[in-house]
């Protein structure tokens, strides 16, 4: 753990109040959402259980999570204000934890658990729970007689998954440290049934990113397997044009039923790439690139730039363009290669180290004229700017190579790091 990172038991978040940025409350925390990991590895914190005003309980990802502190929950102010429901491989903390009997595995003792204590790691927005909180004796948590102790997460036994016998759990224990493409194709050569169980258990970004990299059939029959909520906020959560290329292999009222499951704003990036060819810049391009105003410096530039959650290609440049920020925006005015930014001061204004002589992709360009502008301008990413002059997105040089390359090249074996199994 990262020295000075908060620890918090999570008794302290029981009923506090959950905040938008605006400082309006949006709900009260009622429980915690953890995965249990083989042997003794501690959980890792998936989310929280919010009450929202109408009574109806959602799901809020830590990663829309910005501050745990002074007796609140602050949060990015997106959520999905869909019901939640809980996997089969997540367990709720308060619920399912708390005054459970477990098993000190230094001396063999039993002893009932009091509170669990979580801690952001080091570097990341990842959370696990770290510390147990336990007392010796028999009984009820609500007794008091018997000594307390707080001990590390693998120092009991009785909560994690067991070795043997888990059936997708362990399947999904052993796959959990592979890229997305390397656990795709394991995925691909496992059975349907075992596909569907993995599939089921993977949390929504972990899904998306596996699904972007596996083979159009394969993409439809686990997306077909889950439930049609679930499979909205997946679809949410893979880049707009890798939904937009799985919808469109869909039938036409399937498609709409997703669609309209979708938040608005990331149903609506979906339907305008759906309106493009699908070997076109404007199929091809994702909807989110990195955008700046031109009175932005150089240090806002890199601070995007370092965002986790880019795709290396994305993170290379950045488009300067005119309000709005947003795609379609306002005039573009030029890109930016980061290792440009690298080389001025951070207080650079970014229209001052433009590179305006790049061109710039049409919507309409054909894959053919893609490759080759990549091929010249030895690019990995491209602008897509309409007739107007706005900032359509942008094509990555991953998205070019999936469409040139045969169609069965996702079969190749690739050589993983350990044995890994390809069947039941």
């Amino acid at each position: 753990m990262a020295a000075g990172a908060p620890r918090i038991f999570v008794s302290h978040l029981s009923g506090i109040a959950v905040f938008d940025p605006n400082g309006d409350q949006v709900g009260r925390v009622r429980d915690l959402v953890a995965m249990l990991r083989v042997g003794r590895r501690p959980p890792r914190l998936l989310g929280l259980v919010v009450e929202l005003s109408t009574r109806r309980r959602i799901f809020l990802p830590m990663t829309r999570v910005t501050g745990i502190e002074s007796g609140q929950v602050i949060t990015t102010g997106v959520l999905n204000v869909r019901r939640f429901e809980q996997r089969p491989t997540e367990r709720l903390v308060l619920g399912e934890m708390l005054d459970r009997r477990v098993r000190l595995v230094e001396t063999d003792e039993d002893v009932t658990v009091l509170d669990v204590s979580i801690q952001q790691l080091p570097a990341r927005r990842d959370w696990e729970i770290d510390r147990v909180f336990v007392r010796k004796g028999k009984g009820s948590a609500f007794r008091r007689k018997g000594e307390t102790l707080t001990v590390d997460w693998s120092a009991v036994d009785g909560f994690s998954l067991e070795e043997h016998g888990q059936g997708a759990e362990n399947l999904l224990a052993t796959f959990e440290q592979l890229r997305p493409a390397d656990l795709a194709n394991v995925l691909h050569h496992l059975s349907p049934k075992r596909r569907a169980e993995v599939a089921a258990a993977l949390t929504n970004e972990r899904l998306a990113d596996v699904l972007e990299e596996l083979p159009e059939d394969d993409q439809i029959e686990i997306l077909g397997k889950l439930k049609e909520e679930r499979a909205a906020d997946v679809l949410e959560e893979m880049d707009p044009d890798d939904a937009a290329d799985l919808l469109s292999e869909l039938p036409e009222e399937d498609k709409e039923r997703l669609l309209a499951l979708m938040q608005p704003s990331d149903a609506a990036d979906v339907r305008r790439l759906m309106a493009y060819e699908e070997r076109t810049a404007g199929g091809l391009m994702t909807t989110e690139p990195i955008v700046l105003r031109p009175d932005a410096t150089v240090a806002d530039a890199l601070a995007r730039v370092r965002n986790p959650d880019l795709s290396p290609a994305l993170a290379a440049q950045v488009y300067v363009c005119r309000p709005p920020d947003e795609t379609p925006t306002g005039k573009y005015l030029g890109t930016i290669h980061f290792q440009r930014l690298l080389r001025d001061p951070p207080y650079t204004l970014v229209s001052a180290v433009l590179d305006e002589d790049l061109q710039a992709l049409s919507p309409d360009a054909a894959l053919p004229e893609i490759a080759g502008f990549f091929a010249t301008y030895d690019m990995v990413a491209a602008p897509v700017v309409d007739e107007s002059g706005s900032l359509l997105g942008a094509v990555t040089v991953d998205d070019v190579l999936d469409h040139m390359l045969p169609d069965d090249w996702r079969e190749q074996e690739f050589l993983l790091a350990g044995e890994v199994p390809h069947g039941d």
